[in-house]
């Protein structure tokens, strides 16, 4: 049996899950995400061995909460009473429940949370192809910074890699920060397989990783 941990980069994860699956109850997601995780174990492609779940590891950041400005409609947004922060709150309860699987949640800086004008509008606006009143509340998007998430996920790939408390790594994300901690598992002998759920990577990652396998297809996957 081939000992696989299984990291999610949240962010990551809910993004696409809602492009490629649609929107869900936070019970549902959260049933998928483990349908999704479990297709992973009982996909052996190019092993002889079966794989062994050791743990799946949920990175992410608690939902926003503060009050925040929005220019276009001159008002303040009040996060805490908004139907994606009770959502967010409900998915993480629902994974908690869910056998071996650990949250690890970063922490959101939100003293610089604001609204901005999506770089499509903005060029068409700077350029006068558009004017102010051809704007509409949702060319503007909530921007806030994210910490410690990716140092989370650094910090437990060399964990998992140094005490071989594994033989296989899955990472679920489509991002490039990465890479220095893949870089590290390998070299300690761990088999690195990213997933990037069907999402385009740059060219230059393939050299720091062992596989690539998204599961699923792209057609929708019905959880019951």
């Amino acid at each position: 049996m081939i000992r696989t941990a299984i990291l999610v980069d949240g962010g990551f994860y809910r993004k696409r899950a809602a492009y490629l699956w649609g929107k869900r109850t936070p019970e549902e997601r959260a049933k998928e995400l483990a349908a999704y995780c479990v297709a992973h174990i009982k996909d052996t492609y190019e092993l002889k061995d079966e794989r062994y779940l050791y743990r799946v590891f949920y990175y992410d950041c608690p939902p926003l909460e503060t009050t925040v400005y929005h220019p276009f409609l001159k008002k303040n947004i009040y996060f805490e009473k908004n139907e994606t922060f009770s959502w967010t709150n409900d998915f993480y309860a629902e994974l908690k429940e869910r056998r071996k699987f650990a949250l690890r949640l970063g922490t959101l800086s939100d003293e610089r949370a604001g609204y901005t004008l999506n770089q499509e509008k903005l060029k068409k606006l700077c350029a006068g192809a558009i004017k102010l009143e051809d704007l509409s509340e949702h060319d503007f998007n909530i921007n806030f910074e994210q910490k410690g998430v990716d140092m989370r996920i650094g910090l437990d790939i060399a964990s998992l890699s140094y005490k071989k408390q594994v033989e296989q790594i899955i990472l679920i994300s489509g991002d490039s920060d990465f890479v220095p901690a893949a870089k590290l598992a390998r070299r300690e002998g761990i088999d690195f397989i990213l997933d990037p759920m069907w999402a385009k990577i740059k060219d230059d990652l393939f050299e720091h990783i062992d596989g690539l396998k998204s599961q699923w297809g792209e057609k929708k996957k019905n959880i019951r």
